[in-house]
């Protein structure tokens, strides 16, 4: 029962959500007695297999070209298949993160796969841990199907275990042009000084209490104060606010930092979904009903118009 993790890269550096993934292939190998591969897709991946190459993988597989210049699901998925083929692998994962979230669906058709997302942990070779109803419920989920695909929670699973080096083999993989239905018009390659919401120790999100886009700067004169990641509401995204990919939730990000800060989030209960795992949580709101109070640990009835000017103040000054 071979285990195929597929290791996202940028510029040739691994992007530290994805060894997460990497834990979850090294517990599922124990777990089924099967072997560890990885699999690296797109210009640069020879240089990330070398960043992974000490994590324990039989074998790690290097997929590279012009028709992987940049993350096409078309041009990907069989890249992915031709990975799992030479492996002959049972199970193929990886964090779950936006480019996994349209991956892996179109893989575990491709594969006639049964899939589970989100998976917190592994329980046995078919087995698998993950949240249902918005994190209400935690199910065990049993895939019968012969070939297995998993999406991996990233807050769940530690930094992988330093295990013997892997080998490294590059695969010739043929993408069909007329099955490329998508064009990269513009690629902007976005850079930012704050860490990801998904890997940072503090995490500072803001929701409608901030009233508009301008509103927002508070949010982000706190984030950078504490050095912290940036996160938003679904609510702030949809209006065109802030960029979609701050959205935490349910249906954004899925966080857990030492030290979560809600301003002005109500609390809806695909918000918590995403975060109410962090382990301290702070929140400041006007409204004193707000369910975002039921989970946190400190909060504060007020403004943030005028409470973060003073934390912000305090937090300086204490430095």
């Amino acid at each position: 029962m071979n285990v195929l993790i597929i290791v996202e890269q940028v510029s040739g550096k691994p992007k530290k959500a994805t060894l997460a993934g990497i834990t979850f292939g090294q517990h599922y190998a124990a777990k089924s007695g099967g072997q560890l591969h990885f699999v690296i897709v797109g210009n640069g991946a020879s240089a990330a297999a070398n960043e992974v190459a000490n994590f324990g993988a039989a074998k790690t597989y290097v997929v590279e070209g012009s028709a992987f210049e940049h993350y096409l699901v078309e041009a990907y998925t069989p890249a992915i298949a031709a990975a799992a083929k030479a492996c002959n692998a049972t199970m193929i994962a990886g964090s779950a993160t936006s480019t996994t979230k349209d991956l892996l669906p179109r893989l575990a058709a491709r594969l006639d796969a049964a899939m589970a997302s989100d998976v917190l942990e592994v329980v046995d070779a078919k087995t698998f841990k993950r949240p249902m109803w918005a994190g209400n419920v935690t199910a065990f989920v049993e895939l019968t199907s012969a070939v297995k695909v998993a999406s991996v929670r990233v807050s769940e699973f530690d930094a992988p275990a330093a295990g013997s080096a892997s080998l490294v083999e590059k695969l010739d993989v043929a993408v069909d042009s007329a099955s490329i239905k998508a064009k990269i018009l513009e690629y902007k390659e976005v850079k930012s000084t704050r860490p990801d919401s998904t890997t940072a120790h503090i995490v500072v999100s803001g929701g409608r209490g901030v009233k508009s886009a301008e509103g927002f700067k508070i949010v982000e004169q706190l984030a950078d104060t504490l050095g912290a990641g940036l996160g938003a509401s679904r609510a702030i995204c949809d209006a065109g606010w802030v960029p979609n990919d701050l959205q935490i939730g349910q249906t954004g990000k899925i966080v857990a930092p030492n030290l979560y800060i809600a301003l002005g989030i109500s609390g809806a209960i695909q918000h918590l979904a995403g975060m109410k795992n962090s382990k301290t949580i702070v929140a400041i709101n006007k409204d004193p009903e707000a369910p975002i109070f039921q989970v946190t640990d400190y909060g504060l009835v007020g403004d943030i118009a005028t409470a973060v000017p003073g934390l912000i103040t305090m937090i300086q000054a204490s430095r």
